[in-house]
């Protein structure tokens, strides 16, 4: 498949000779090469698209650079090793504050507000399922523990792509970006979207329950908006995921204090019940897992910036070690706060019980709850789909995905194709299916990843042993993780198979048959050349960087 821009220079043409890269652009050896204009046409010879330094800027807020986004030409000597260095490390400013803030900052969105119903249905007790929220807390920091050390191993895009690629080979890595993008990241984005939507149609249903498909309209609506937004500009996803992030932390200390407020008060009779009626059945506690574990989802994103980390083997462990302590003890006390003015039973009858709470304690200003807990759902919705095109992109250049996944649009500089890919999948999961039902779905296959990145680790202990580890964890701890995401993904299916356990299994298996083709064999279609060209023109995109040394060094 064809992956070049359809952009050529109509001014200079490129001479036959080795190209480099001049820090701005790639030039012949020797000659710089003056260019005027840009024009579409059909692909002939591979090109790349062309940048101001301005617009490259305002790019990188989206891609960021690594060793193989730029590849320097091993005959030329025109550029020197400590700019080349220069161009592509990131700059380590995040320190031990900022890495705390962004844990806390990913992991509280949606889940919070929508888990505690199914968890506490599942489980059978209100003893039972704080249990579960702590256990959930102590399983995502082991996990986190253990993909610090991944992170600060293998520093290249795409987290657990890289360590895929590296312990195991490009089947793996190609079956991780397969699932990730037909089912991770879309059932993500569809499951906050149906959030915010049941969150919005609740503030205006009072009591009585909102129409299904109102909800599925409005979060059909969500997904398109956060879409648009998306598309349109990089700075303003930005904007808009900075001005929501605080509403999130807004809706939980109104929760935690509404509750502190009741207990001093005496209101604590549900929380005394206990363990009255604890299920015992093991399937029932591991997708009551599944529940609680998504809450916790966000525990991994610091790995996307182990490279811009201040002293990562000591800033790394260290914001885990206070995150997610932070972030477990808030759950817990959240849902002691739900059951301070709701019984077990009324907690199981409310689709969104954080509106439940406001209507029973904040009284004129109830209005504050729905309104906080939907802004911070749509922030969640907009930060996740705005992270969704990097594993595209990472993927696509190592031929695992469409090329055309992984272009940008040439004026806005956003990742237009994978958005909407996204965005069209993502779609049809909000109108086929319900939240606790997409969580099954996603958490079921989410863990399968989870725990190969355990064993990836393992296995990369004993294949590479000399490789640098800045930060390394103790070997117990990703064999307890390994073994803990093991029953998650097999006690659902023993106890209770759900046809969501079967779609992504036949996912799964969609992909494996494609890859000996597509991406062993390198097969494509011969329309495929003509439906990118018709793509990039109409949406105006191109590759989002230069082309690499085997692609020119025939010209």
């Amino acid at each position: 498949m064809d992956n070049a821009a359809i952009l050529e220079p109509n001014a200079t043409l490129l001479q036959r000779r080795p190209l480099a890269w001049n820090g701005e652009d790639y030039v012949a050896a020797g000659d710089p090469i003056e260019v005027t204009e840009i024009k579409p046409r059909l692909p002939e010879v591979k090109s790349r698209s062309i940048e101001t330094k301005e617009e490259k800027r305002d790019s990188d807020q989206y891609l960021e650079s690594d060793d193989s986004t730029v590849q320097k030409d091993e005959n030329s000597d025109a550029i020197s090793s400590e700019t080349e260095q220069a161009q592509v490390n990131l700059k380590r400013n995040v320190g031990l504050f900022s890495g705390i803030s962004l844990i806390v900052g990913t992991m509280i969105g949606s889940g919070i507000f929508v888990s505690p119903t199914g968890l506490l249905e599942r489980t059978g007790s209100v003893g039972m399922s704080l249990c579960v929220w702590t256990a959930c807390g102590v399983v995502s920091m082991l996990g986190a523990l253990s993909y610090a050390e991944l992170g600060t191993m293998i520093t290249s895009s795409g987290a657990e792509y890289g360590y895929f690629m590296q312990a195991f080979g490009p089947f793996s890595a190609y079956m991780f970006s397969w699932v990730s993008t037909m089912i991770i990241k879309p059932s993500q984005l569809a499951i906050i979207c149906m959030s915010f939507a049941e969150y919005a149609v609740e503030a205006f249903t009072s009591e009585c329950d909102p129409d299904p498909f109102i909800v599925q309209i409005a979060g059909a609506s969500t997904v398109a908006v956060v879409t648009f937004i998306n598309c349109w500009s990089v700075s303003l996803a930005t904007s808009v995921q900075n001005v929501f992030c605080s509403c999130k932390l807004i809706a939980v200390a109104i929760i935690i204090g509404g509750g502190m407020w009741k207990i001093a008060e005496g209101s604590y009779e549900h929380v005394a019940t206990g363990f009255e009626g604890t299920t015992t059945n093991v399937g029932h506690i591991a997708t009551a897992f599944y529940s609680g574990l998504w809450a916790y989802d966000g525990w991994n994103n610091l790995n996307y910036v182990t490279e811009e980390i201040v002293n990562p083997s000591v800033n790394l462990p260290l914001s885990i070690g206070i995150a997610i302590p932070l972030v477990t003890i808030c759950y817990v006390f959240v849902n002691i706060s739900y059951l301070t003015v709701m019984s077990p039973s009324e907690m199981l009858a409310s689709d969104a019980v954080a509106v439940t709470f406001g209507n029973r304690i904040l009284g004129p200003m109830a209005w504050l709850m729905p309104l906080s807990v939907a802004i911070s759902t749509f922030g969640s919705a907009n930060g996740t789909i705005f992270a969704a095109g990097r594993l595209c992109y990472v993927a696509s250049r190592e031929g695992h995905l469409v090329d055309v996944l992984s272009f940008v649009h040439i004026k806005k500089l956003t990742p237009a194709p994978a958005l909407l890919f996204h965005a069209v999948v993502a779609l049809a999961m909000v109108l086929s299916g319900d939240i606790e039902g997409l969580i099954d779905f996603f958490s079921f296959t989410v863990w399968i990843f989870y725990g190969m990145a355990m064993l990836a680790l393992l296995v990369l202990r004993y294949k590479c042993p000399k490789l640098a580890r800045p930060y390394k964890v103790p070997i117990i701890i990703p064999v307890v993780v390994l073994i803990i995401s093991v029953y998650l993904v097999i006690a659902p299916i023993i106890d209770n198979p759900q046809i969501e356990y079967m779609y992504s299994i036949m996912f799964m298996v969609l992909g494996a048959v494609l890859y000996l083709p597509f991406v062993h064999f390198g097969y494509v279609f011969t329309f495929m050349d003509k439906l990118t060209t018709f793509l990039q023109l109409m949406l105006q995109i191109a590759p989002p960087c230069g082309i690499a040394d085997e692609e020119y060094s025939g010209l």
